[in-house]
C-alpha cells in the first residue's frame, strides 16, 4: 500500500491540464474499513496536501459525527477523490475531477484495503462511477434513496457552503439522512 500511495502523489498523468500543476491528495491503508470517495481537492485542499482541510471537511466531520483525529485516522478511514490534483476554477466553483483518476487508480487502491465495509459516496461524479445505472435521475433522488445502496455504499450531497440552499430546501437529508450515516459510520468503526 505504501509503494501504490508513493506512486499516486507522484502521478502526473493529467499534469498538462492542471492549472496548479500536479499534487495528489490521497490517504489509505489496508486496516481501513470505510472509503470517503469525493470529487477532487480544492485550492486550500491543494495548498495543504490534507485532504478536506476546508470548510466542506468541518461539515462532513459534523456530518459522520466524528473528531479530526478519527477522520484522518488511516487506519480506519481512507479519503480517496475522483480526481486527486485540484482540476481548477469553473464557471460556477471547481471544474469536475480530472477523468484519468479513477480509472488509473482506484481498483488498486481498493484491491489493497480489503476491510473496506462502507463506501461513502460524495456528490454526482463518485455516485455515478460507483453506482452506474443504479443512480437516480438527480443526485437529490439518489442521495433520498441512500437506503437502497446501503450496507456497501452511502451517498451524499458534497458538504460545500454552496450547498447551502439544497439543505434548505431539503430538510429530511438533516432530519433523517445525517442520523442514519452517524448510526452507519459508529456501526463501522466501533
Amino acid at each position: 500500500m505504501d509503494k501504490l500511495l508513493l506512486d499516486i502523489k507522484a502521478c502526473e498523468a493529467c499534469k498538462a491540464h492542471l492549472p496548479l500543476g500536479p499534487r495528489p491528495v490521497v490517504s489509505g491503508h489496508p486496516d481501513a474499513r470505510i472509503i470517503i470517495i469525493g470529487q477532487a481537492p480544492g485550492t486550500k485542499v491543494h495548498a495543504s496536501g490534507i485532504p478536506w482541510d476546508d470548510a466542506s471537511g468541518k461539515q462532513l466531520r459534523k456530518w459522520l459525527d466524528i473528531t479530526d483525529d478519527m477522520f484522518y485516522d488511516e487506519t480506519k478511514i481512507a479519503i480517496v477523490p475522483m480526481g486527486f490534483c485540484y482540476p481548477g476554477k469553473g464557471k460556477s466553483g471547481d471544474l469536475p475531477p480530472r477523468p484519468e483518476c479513477a480509472p488509473l487508480w482506484h481498483q488498486k487502491i481498493l484491491d489493497h484495503m480489503p476491510n473496506i465495509e462502507l463506501i461513502i459516496l460524495i456528490g454526482q461524479y463518485a455516485q455515478k462511477y460507483y453506482l452506474a445505472k443504479k443512480t437516480k435521475r438527480t443526485l437529490t433522488e439518489t442521495v433520498r434513496a441512500y437506503h437502497e445502496y446501503l450496507p456497501t455504499y452511502f451517498p451524499l450531497p458534497h458538504p460545500s457552503p454552496r450547498n447551502r440552499f439544497w439543505l434548505t430546501k431539503n430538510p429530511w437529508f438533516d432530519n433523517e439522512v445525517v442520523l442514519i450515516l452517524q448510526k452507519e459510520v459508529k456501526k463501522v468503526l466501533i
